[in-house]
């Protein structure tokens, strides 16, 4: 056997640390118990949604990403007695975003660097994650994610309730082949510069069958051969300009239409749609609820970034000085804000839930 070419063969790569296998992170943090309850409860109640079976909104609304799990386990407790409090309109789910996608450089998420020092312990990112998401199940939240790594989903998604294909993915041909295989309902967000049909055909291509290279949870390589994930739909996040009003999804409706795929569409009221200004998220889910009062039955959910305190914060040098509470990543509102909004939301569209229904008819 002749000898390795170091001058072509991983010729960038300067180490690897061996992670441990799926199963074994499972069995070792394992999904039982309430958490489990939770879990299936999540999924049962967003595809009931989907199906138009239960007609009342998903909320994902949580931090724009975790950093802290003290600060997340406190916005758990906190979002619980609300999400039973709104129960008998909204299905409340706790945004537990792990990994972050970069254009350039930065810190790319709990997941790839969880101690905040470049250090990128994955190893413990994993662990760390995994436990804190048996957590916030255990608490009674069902869990929302955003899916960039193509092999995590194997350690973590089994905690999922639903996932995000983010704006610069959705046009990703291996993400939309992880999406046709993922067991939670999935959401493809229209690209940065507001494009649809991008979205749209990311939903064609989920719906259908696809084989693609993974790991198995014993740690093994492997040919996985996928149905199809019947529960995709449209995240209408923004773009150059913002696209949650009437008119944008009434545009958005007709497209699916075109294509023969379910009208559901959830309505990221942050990103494109807040023109990047936190504050102006109260706008947008006030537009929305105005939209479910007059008839819409297409709007199915809606996203918002929210932390225990408003705005965000730079990564400082000195880790001591990182504010409890606050963003490290998009600007967020505050606690007491979410609270309002989330209220008002569901008083405005209570009365109208009842007409949402598949089989039900306008008298």
């Amino acid at each position: 056997m002749s000898q390795r070419n170091k001058e072509i063969d991983n010729l960038h790569i300067i180490g690897f640390e061996e992670l441990p296998t799926p199963r074994e992170l499972k069995d070792s943090l394992p999904l039982d118990g309430a958490a489990l309850a939770t879990v299936l409860r999540g999924h049962r109640s967003v595809k009931a949604i989907l199906d138009r079976e239960d007609p009342r909104v998903v909320v994902v609304v949580g931090p724009c990403s975790i950093h802290n799990t003290a600060e997340a386990i406190e916005y758990a407790e906190r979002l619980k007695p609300l999400a039973d409090e709104l129960s008998d309109s909204l299905v409340i789910l706790m945004r537990v975003y792990f990994e972050k996608p970069r254009t350039s450089v930065g810190w790319e998420g709990l997941i790839y660097d969880p101690h905040l020092d470049g250090s990128h312990r994955i190893d413990h990112g994993l662990r760390i994650g995994r436990e804190l998401m048996l957590k916030i199940a255990s608490i009674g939240l069902p869990i929302a994610v955003e899916a960039l790594d193509l092999i995590s989903p194997q350690y973590l998604q089994d905690l999922v309730t639903w996932t995000a294909i983010g704006a610069r993915t959705t046009e990703s041909p291996t993400h939309r082949k992880l999406a046709s295989g993922i067991s939670s309902a999935v959401g493809f967000k229209n690209n940065v510069d507001g494009n649809l049909a991008v979205a749209v055909n990311a939903i064609r291509s989920a719906s259908a069958s696809h084989s693609f290279i993974s790991i198995t949870e014993d740690g093994k390589v492997a040919v996985f051969r996928t149905e199809g994930n019947p529960h995709c739909h449209v995240i209408l996040r923004g773009g150059t300009s913002p696209n949650y009003d009437r008119a944008s999804v009434e545009a958005c409706e007709e497209e699916l239409r075109k294509a023969g795929i379910t009208e559901n569409i959830m309505i990221d009221c942050s990103h494109g749609n807040s023109s990047k200004d936190f504050q102006k998220q109260v706008l947008v889910l006030d537009d929305v609820a105005t939209q479910i009062e007059a008839g819409n039955r297409s709007i199915v959910g809606v996203m918002l970034e929210s932390n225990l305190l408003e705005g965000n914060q730079p990564i400082p040098d000195d880790l001591e000085e990182i504010r409890y509470g606050v963003s490290i990543t998009d600007a967020c509102v505050g606690w007491e804000a979410t609270e309002e909004m989330l209220r008002r939301f569901a008083r405005s569209v209570e009365a109208a839930l009842p007409l949402r229904r598949a089989n039900s008819s306008v008298e």
